[in-house]
């Protein structure tokens, strides 16, 4: 039988932490998410691994069992996993970087060149995000860094490389009642439908939304797609409208979409983003240096401030 990791670390967490929330929030899930992740375990086991009550998550007797053997499972993988990448960087590695829809086109040939520089023997893997993993796979190690268009509160949960900030503007079908507005009001958008991201993408789903703005007021959401391009397809067939970087409206152009600018909805955070308590390793810095050499992003607003890097580069000798 073969079963994914990530949902063996999912487990130890519940039971580290005895409830779902906590947990959810140590893995940067959402709850409904961890719940599926269990469930799908216990499917995939045949057992039940839990006892569900309002004090908690309570481990059954083969839940017990699983819990004093996966600590031993994930460290020994672990460790496989370290020893193997160790043996692939000391001839030259890959760089695995995850990216938005839209965040993509600000790696050009330019930043990659020069990355290849500073590291010889190394290469950039550029993977688009997943939208049904919040961490789009840097919790799982699948990438080392999400290049992302992110919510300033969003380094409490992940050290950040500033790079900029970007205002996240409308989009809407071109035959759109408000279409023909130059700039648009975000009060104005309470009521309208919103072409949304799937529930599993978490905070996301709600950071695209305008969640924070709307200061609780529920979003209506006339379609839910699963990729950029099904997304923007949505919004061009009048399913909703949504918000999205501006930079997008230069290189997602389309005769049947418009952009505007919000009065009113917070500008995003520009920044190649990486796990608290993960270091920096050289390579990851010197992708850093290149980019913020070569990526022209608007300087970043005043805001909480960001993790340093420079102190962590110094730190890993990277040059």
């Amino acid at each position: 039988m073969d079963v994914d990791t990530r949902l063996l670390r999912y487990f130890a967490a519940v039971c580290e932490e005895g409830q779902l929330t906590a947990a959810a929030d140590r893995l940067y899930v959402s709850q409904p998410t961890l719940t599926k992740q269990i469930r799908r375990l216990e499917e995939q086991l045949g057992v039940r691994l839990f006892e569900r009550s309002r004090a908690g998550m309570v481990p059954t007797p083969a839940g017990e069992e699983l819990a004093a053997r996966v600590s031993g499972l994930l460290g020994g993988w672990d460790g496989t996993v370290r020893a193997v990448r160790q043996a692939a960087n000391r001839a030259g590695g890959v760089l695995r970087v995850g990216f938005e829809g839209s965040t993509i086109n600000l790696v050009g040939r330019t930043t990659v060149e020069d990355f290849a520089r500073r590291m010889p023997g190394w290469q950039v893997r550029m993977r688009q995000n997943n939208w049904f993993d919040e961490t789009s796979g840097l919790l799982s190690g699948d990438i080392d860094l999400a290049l992302w268009h992110a919510p300033a509160a969003i380094t409490d949960r992940y050290n950040c490389a500033d790079l900029g900030t970007e205002d996240r503007w409308a989009v809407l079908a071109a035959d759109h009642r408000l279409a023909g507005r130059a700039e648009l009001d975000f009060a104005e958008l309470l009521d309208e439908e919103f072409v949304a991201i799937p529930l599993e993408a978490g905070h996301w789903r709600d950071y695209w939304l305008g969640a924070e703005e709307r200061r609780g007021r529920p979003a209506r959401v006339g379609a839910v797609a699963h990729n950029a391009d099904e997304w923007l397809a949505a919004v061009a067939c009048g399913q909703g409208i949504g918000f999205a970087p501006q930079s997008m409206s230069r290189i997602a152009g389309r005769p049947d979409v418009v952009y505007r600018p919000v009065r009113g909805l917070s500008p995003s955070r520009v920044g190649l983003y990486w796990p608290l308590g993960r270091p920096l390793t050289p390579a990851m810095a010197a992708f850093v240096r290149s980019c913020r050499e070569h990526i022209a992003v608007q300087q970043p607003a005043p805001g909480p401030a960001a993790r340093p890097v420079a102190a962590q580069t110094a730190a890993n000798g990277a040059g």
